[in-house]
């Protein structure tokens, strides 16, 4: 058995690295020391119990947070390949001691300057396991990984680390410390020649391991303690700095209140790409080389093969061994000691995907990063929401998962009424698990679709909620009161009250209704009326679904009603382009509002309706008001059948008379047929608009043409493919076909020619037969003729 080295053992390693990991067991499993001491925040000591649980399942972190101000948090993730998570289970395994010797959470949560958390190797992240503001300063430091790889000749630091680490096994000719060794010799002239690296914290952090250091080494004895660090600090906990020093370095430092807890953390959160400071390229890979050491690349090559199986790809077992092939011989020609990810991943392209990236993507999402979510045990710390809410998870069978998945909701169940209430509640508590999303079936108000996807800063989310109440209904109820008491706008309040009707938080709603009232009764804006008056309306449908009782609702939504038919003709006069779009789209909302609207006992739901008819008519014939909502106007009349197709034909053709400002009959044009409301089928379906709307813009001059063609354009880009090719095919054709006359098409039911067509009519005699079945050849002419009939 090797000797261990005299004097405390500095293991410098590479958080989440395979390699070190397992050089670490190594090394531990040789030295046999009586505690083991781990760079990370001495809070963890007392939770350091719970990795032994078999409920704890990696990845996880550690979790600190301000109890004052919850938002201010930082992780420490592990990852069943961590060097650290390695020897925090072979301590516990041994019955030695771990403890955790980096700069308590309660000082490092307490600096205000978030570009300084995390240290050279970025073990630990910022505040909410996010990049912090001050990644521009981050950028001017060193990275010792990629300065060693740069003297080695390499250009990709990952690339160099598999190959002096991953893909060695983590020893060195049967000698567990001569890696580490090697590391710490290296980090010592990377010290000796940038100092801190740019990394001014790292006094202040080292200063505090050093101390640590010396009290374990006072109780256990100089040769019986193994320390696990990040490299770039063995030098410095190795240097010859006295206790008096150190604690000058740490007097004076800033504290605030803090808690510590276990929480999952994923592989996506673990990788470089999402702006963890420690990130790496690959932790699926990564996993993969520490739970396979023996013959890596051909069980890489299988896992791959599998994937693309269920994605229905045709990768047979000669797929596998060619690629295992291609990849070895790729490392070879390259001067690797084992195929790495780079030539895993072309030989890949190459056999399996046809030399194509689209299948790579997959790839890389499922396997190279990886969707793995871990879990931790129930008797892990934690907020009572958050307890709460786990508990809510377990009841509606909602469990919480890395990967993004789409949940289709039918409120008429009631486990799914449940699922949608707790989604509801958590997105107004800015608890971001689930978005609504448009379905793929029914959209009635009986279904929902949501999105779902469980990051771990939702942990940080649910601990700033916890200040509302520890559970979720109650903090959510206690919430919107505080919104509803808060919010300066009507809109505001509005989209509050929908959002409790969608909760069911019938406790906050009196609140949330008083408010309501208020803001509309000192609202004069006839914009913002209407601009809340839709929520109102919407949250009256889900009131129905919901079996929730909107009465006081119903009257406060009237009541907007009544004030928008008053008020909105005078205020939609004299209006410049924007406030004319802007006022178009409240138009539109409050025209599907009042449709939606339910009779009261005071309000028949007719005369209501019909009052917002009366309205409609003042706007279409009124000439000061901009053309975009005179059009609109008489658009929404027509699709009521509130106005005859030869009234609506008269308003156009008095919009696109030649003494009409071309822009403003431009205008007209896009509030009737623009937008996505059917207009161009109606262009197709009723010729004598379109030939309106061709004579017109055939006769528009030439110096006024490039000013509105910008808003024909776009008007007319917003229609189907095969309705602009329709509509393209009438003009050039001409009116009925370019035979017919004027007066004949003027003749005719409005929308239709005059006459049947003989030819097109007979031209469906033969399907109708098919269907109908072959007559007797006998009586075959009258057949005909009674087909003849029913085509025409």
């Amino acid at each position: 058995m090797t000797t261990p080295l005299r004097g405390p053992l500095l293991l410098g390693v590479r958080h989440h690295g395979p390699g070190s990991a397992r050089a670490v067991r190594a090394a531990l499993d040789a030295a046999s020391p009586r505690v083991v001491l781990i760079e990370g925040p001495p809070e963890g000591d007392a939770l350091v119990s719970l990795a032994a649980d078999p409920q704890m399942r990696p990845p996880v972190a550690l979790l600190a947070h301000a109890v004052d101000d919850p938002g201010r948090a930082a992780f420490w993730p592990l990852a069943e390949f961590s060097p650290e998570w390695v020897a925090i289970r072979w301590a516990l395994a041994h019955d030695a001691p771990v403890r955790f010797i980096d700069l308590p959470a309660t000082h490092s949560l307490a600096f205000k300057d978030d570009s300084e958390e995390g240290d050279a190797d970025g073990n630990e992240a910022g505040p909410g396991g996010a990049p912090g503001p001050g990644d521009r300063e981050r950028a001017l430091r060193i990275d010792p990984l990629a300065v060693l790889a740069e003297a080695a000749g390499y250009d990709d630091a990952e690339r160099w680390w598999e190959d002096v680490v991953e893909h060695r096994g983590g020893t060195d000719g049967g000698d567990p410390f001569a890696p580490f060794a090697a590391v710490g010799e290296a980090m010592g002239a990377l010290r000796e020649e940038y100092g801190d690296g740019g990394h001014r914290r790292d006094l202040v952090r080292e200063a505090y391991m050093r101390l640590q250091l010396r009290a374990a080494r006072k109780e256990f004895g100089v040769d019986q303690v193994a320390v696990v660090c990040g490299a770039w600090h063995v030098p410095a906990l190795g240097a010859g700095s006295t206790a008096t020093a150190d604690r000058a370095l740490l007097k004076g430092l800033p504290k605030v209140k803090s808690e510590m807890t276990w929480v999952p953390w994923t592989h996506h959160r673990l990788a470089r790409h999402s702006g963890y400071g420690a990130g790496i390229d690959s932790p699926g890979w990564y996993g993969h080389l520490f739970g396979a050491p023996d013959r890596p690349v051909t069980r890489w090559m299988t896992k791959v093969a599998g994937l693309l199986r269920e994605e229905d790809q045709p990768v047979s077992s000669a797929h596998v061994i060619e690629a295992v092939r291609l990849a070895e011989t790729l490392a070879t020609m390259r001067g690797r000691p084992l195929a790495g990810l780079t030539e895993t991943t072309d030989a890949i392209r190459a056999v399996m995907c046809d030399g194509s990236d689209v299948p790579l993507a997959l790839i890389r999402d499922r396997l190279i990063v990886g969707d793995v979510l871990g879990e931790v045990p129930d008797s892990a710390p934690a907020v009572p929401l958050q307890r709460d809410l786990t508990r809510l998870q377990r009841s509606l069978r909602l469990k919480p998962e890395a990967l993004e998945r789409e949940v289709d909701l039918d409120l008429r169940k009631e486990t799914d009424a449940g699922r949608s209430r707790l989604l509801h509640r958590l997105r107004l508590l800015a608890i971001g698990w689930g978005e609504p999303a448009s379905g793929r079936g029914s959209t009635g108000t009986f279904r929902e679709t949501w999105r779902l996807r469980w990051e771990p800063e939702l942990y940080v989310r649910v601990a700033e909620a916890g200040v509302w109440g520890t559970t979720v209904l109650s903090a959510a109820t206690a919430k919107a009161e505080s919104q509803a008491v808060s919010a300066t706008a009507l809109s505001e309040v509005t989209a509050l009250a929908e959002q409790c009707l969608l909760a069911e938080l019938t406790d906050a709603l009196p609140v949330v209704m008083k408010a309501l009232a208020d803001r509309a009764a000192l609202d004069a804006d006839v914009g913002h009326l209407a601009q809340a008056l839709p929520a109102l309306a919407r949250s009256l449908r889900y009131g129905d679904v919901r079996s929730t009782d909107t009465a006081a609702l119903g009257e406060v939504a009237a009541g907007l009603a009544e004030r928008v038919c008053v008020g909105l003709p005078p205020a939609c006069a004299a209006l410049d382009a924007d406030g004319a779009a802007e006022m178009r789209a409240h138009l539109d909302g409050v025209h599907t509002a009042i449709g939606l609207l339910p009779a009261t006992p005071d309000r028949p739901a007719g005369d209501l309706s019909g009052r917002w008819a009366a309205v409609l008519r003042k706007l279409a014939a009124r000439d000061t008001v901009p053309g975009v909502i005179r059009g609109r106007a008489t658009r929404l009349l027509l699709d009521d059948g509130r106005l005859p197709e030869d009234e609506a034909a008269r308003l156009m053709g008095l919009a696109l008379s030649p003494g009409a400002p071309p822009a403003d009959a431009a205008a007209w044009i896009e509030g009737f047929v623009g937008g996505a409301s059917g207009g161009g089928m109606l262009l197709v379906h009723d010729e004598r608009l379109l030939a309106l709307v061709d004579t017109w813009l055939t006769g528009v001059p030439a110096a006024s043409f490039t000013d509105v063609l910008p808003l024909l354009r776009r008007t007319f880009s917003a229609y189907e493919p095969g309705v602009r090719r329709t509509l393209g095919e009438l003009v050039r054709r001409g009116p009925a076909g370019g035979g017919a006359r004027p007066d004949r098409v003027e003749a005719g039911i409005p929308g239709f020619g005059a006459a049947v067509d003989e030819t097109r009519a007979d031209a469906v005699l033969p399907v109708l037969r098919l269907i109908l079945g072959d007559p007797d050849p006998d009586h075959r002419t009258d057949h005909d003729n009674d087909l003849a009939g029913v085509a025409r």
